[in-house]
């Protein structure tokens, strides 16, 4: 499929830069539903009366009955009263209506532009992919909660958190990707198939980087260590082989976690500085050259403002704003790889 840009296409082009402003929401709204400990919150799955919060005192007590029955109600927050449990149940509520904002706001201009014929064929299958991958997300954050609602786990499964926050990316690179070659016209790309597989290097990093950062966030690791440029003192900090076995620690140990999330920050950092020399002379590269650097070296020093304000508890805005940062280095190297693309002969 080479699309190209076209008057028709612009409100195309809009629609689907919305939806990649949406799903940056959502992701954020996610990353604060799993920082404020909201989202097991609401115990049960109503993808369409789900949408209303409980409308009345009875209908409060019911829900907040029901949360008290998990294990992290028991043993983190026993101490809860309606109005704090109102607190995340906000949270996690928001997390979930947006995602069905979403939904609406890609079905029903997809409709309308069928019935005006805006999208022609070649646009209808690549459409109807973005909505089963919008299903299966919505679908992969049900399992991922319900991996906590029961009285042995406080939280949720930081493998499913991980697989829950790829599955968003993996979306906004899919919609990112899509409007890129609506709006992006054959003569801003370039033939550079060594910088094109150096992009591609950097964006499976990338995407190794992001599951550790969810690991982060699930097992709370970034409290492992909250010193900086060592890891408690040191370059190499012990413990780091403690669970049993290799893939337990690698996937388990908050140390090795912590520590394998550092180390792909620092080889990103030589990646892209590589990839930056590399494309000095090619115009088409140059807004995401200079974006790629800036990104990058912005995203390691929030991540290094987020160690080493994590004594008690990770900060909220360093851990949103490196979150968000994250994202934004995942869409400028889409961008970047996009440039490169084979040009027709």
């Amino acid at each position: 499929m080479d699309m190209q840009q076209t008057k028709g296409n612009r409100a195309i082009v809009i629609w689907l830069y919305t939806g990649v402003a949406m799903i940056i929401v959502q992701v954020l709204l996610g990353g604060i539903t799993r920082l404020t400990g909201s989202g097991l919150s609401i115990t049960e799955w109503k993808p369409i009366l789900g949408a209303l919060p409980p409308m009345n005192e009875a209908a409060w007590q019911e829900a907040f009955a029901k949360y008290q029955e998990i294990g992290q109600s028991k043993y983190i927050n026993s101490h809860f009263t309606l109005t704090d449990f109102k607190w995340i149940y906000f949270w996690e509520w928001l997390h979930r209506n947006w995602a069905r904002l979403i939904g609406v706001v890609f079905f029903v201009p997809f409709i309308y532009f069928i019935v005006k014929k805006t999208i022609d064929r070649s646009m209808i299958w690549p459409m109807v992919v973005l909505f089963i991958l919008g299903g299966l997300q919505g679908g992969i954050g049900w399992i991922m909660v319900q991996s906590g609602l029961n009285e042995e786990d406080l939280y949720v499964s930081h493998i499913r958190l991980a697989g829950h926050f790829i599955a968003a990316l993996g979306l906004l690179w899919y919609v990112l990707w899509f409007a890129l070659k609506l709006s992006l016209p054959a003569s801003h790309r370039v033939e550079a198939p060594v910088l094109r597989r150096l992009s591609g290097w950097v964006l499976g990093i990338l995407v190794v980087q992001l599951i550790y950062g969810a690991f982060m966030a699930g097992l709370h690791a970034a409290l492992a260590a909250s010193t900086w440029p060592s890891i408690n003192g040191y370059a190499v900090p012990p413990g780091m082989f403690a669970q049993g076995g290799f893939w337990a620690d690698i996937t388990h140990n908050p140390i090795t976690i912590h520590f394998i999330h550092r180390g792909l920050a620092y080889l990103l950092i030589i990646l892209i500085a590589v990839w930056y020399l590399r494309s000095y002379k090619v115009p088409q590269l140059q807004g995401a050259r200079a974006a790629a650097l800036f990104t990058v070296l912005l995203q390691v020093f929030l991540g290094v403002l987020t160690v080493l304000n994590a004594n008690v508890k990770i900060p909220l805005a360093f851990a949103l704003a490196h979150q968000f940062v994250g994202m934004g280095l995942l869409m400028v190297m889409v961008w970047a790889h996009f440039l490169t693309l084979p040009l027709r002969r």
